[in-house]
């Protein structure tokens, strides 16, 4: 059976879209190996359970233990690389994380086929390429056309650039997540068109049932709750509404920013808004299904953001919740498919924002047949069952290729 590599820059709790692959991969037979980066030190029990009964091998390029041969050596070009991004302006791709050390585990690895994930393996990609390799990619994110302005600072903009457009060129195939992104990627690069593989994830077997709560309860997640997500604007809205309901928000929070948010907040509405933990990916999706409404809220004035369909908004409807979401491209595209499983919202008129959350929250009935009409799009269109056979395809093609 061929020898497929997988390449992705982190902890695979983080990275769920290689993950998914892998098993899928692995599951059809294939000899599937994941080469990650081992740099968060909180992820390694998310990933030990990951890990058990996988259908694939895991590698690791450590980071971590500084008392293992090497590893003291990479933390110190990785921060040498970043402080001549920051200080000197001189980005290069080392200072995104250790490529050369990287590139050089990927060599060590036997591969007929090596698919490549976020910035670090993409460059990694190109050199494999290089080698006589086949490589596929796969731009979850628009990379050099992420973040907000001061978080750029230092990143190697145009490399990412001209990766991208080499990765679409030259690799066997490359996948993205919709697409307005696919359109997008091919309109400034040329070259092959990406396949659209979604961010979804198999059917939960426990979607939200049941009336919605008393008093209904929104929930957003993510890896980290901060800055540049959508969250301050969407508690200016919030602060606003009249029926109550609850706001819980679910990551690891940058330090001060759960109280920025809170006092951005009237009173009554800050003793509705609950901060939680982390949880393991295993539980994340019964977590979802406890709540009543999802909050998807990408900037559309950050291209990537605006493009992209991220594992959030799919979660959601795979757990039954109605959607409410920021009107970017990529979310208009999925709500297309069944208008009535979510709400677009215009943040930038919280009082409007406002308005279209308490109609809502004012009818029970219409809640309830936004999240039925959520999880059927889930069924339909959305779920990781009807990505899998794409997926499949596209690697045995690749397989074929000379």
């Amino acid at each position: 059976m061929p020898q497929i590599l997988i390449v992705t820059n982190g902890a695979l709790c983080r990275n769920p879209r290689p993950w998914k692959e892998a098993t899928t991969l692995g599951g059809a037979g294939y000899d599937v190996t994941v080469l990650t980066l081992r740099n968060h030190a909180p992820s390694e029990r998310y990933d030990q359970e990951l890990l058990r009964n996988a259908p694939f091998r895991a590698a690791a390029l450590d980071m971590l233990d500084r008392s293992r041969p090497g590893v003291l050596a990479r933390r110190l070009r990785l921060w040498a690389a970043r402080q001549a991004a920051t200080r000197l302006g001189r980005p290069t791709i080392h200072a995104l994380g250790p490529a050369a050390a990287l590139l050089r585990r990927a060599r060590q690895i036997p591969a007929d086929l090596t698919i490549v994930h976020n910035e670090v393996p993409h460059w990694v990609g190109l050199r494999l390429l290089a080698a006589g390799r086949r490589v596929a990619a796969d731009i979850e994110d628009w990379h050099s056309e992420d973040l907000l302005p001061e978080a750029r600072r230092g990143r190697p903009v145009a490399l990412l650039r001209e990766t991208e457009r080499a990765l679409l060129q030259r690799a066997d195939y490359v996948s993205t997540t919709s697409h307005a992104l696919a359109d997008a990627l091919h309109h400034r690069y040329g070259g092959r068109h990406p396949e659209v593989i979604a961010n979804s994830f198999p059917l939960q077997p426990d979607p939200r049932a049941g009336p919605p709560g008393e008093p209904p309860a929104f929930l957003w997640f993510s890896q980290t709750l901060g800055p540049g997500r959508g969250l301050e604007a969407f508690a200016g809205a919030w602060g606003r509404t009249m029926r109550p309901s609850r706001l819980v928000l679910l990551g690891q929070p940058y330090a001060g920013f759960d109280r920025r948010l809170e006092d951005a907040m009237p009173p009554t509405h800050r003793r509705a808004v609950a901060f939680r933990p982390l949880v393991t990916p295993a539980d994340l999706p019964r977590v979802i299904a406890g709540h009543d409404l999802g909050l998807s809220l990408e900037d559309s004035q950050i291209p990537s953001r605006d493009l992209t369909i991220t594992n959030k908004l799919l979660q959601y409807l795979n757990a039954g919740l109605a959607v409410v979401a920021t009107s970017t491209a990529g979310q208009r595209e999925v709500l297309a498919h069944s208008p009535e499983a979510g709400q677009l919202i215009d943040l930038r008129d919280p009082a409007a924002a406002a308005a279209q959350l308490d109609g809502l929250l004012a009818d029970p009935a219409l809640l309830a047949r936004r999240q039925a009409a959520a999880r059927q799009l889930a069924v339909d269109s959305y779920c990781w069952e009807r990505e899998t056979p794409r997926l499949l395809a596209l690697v045995a093609a690749a397989l074929e290729t000379r």
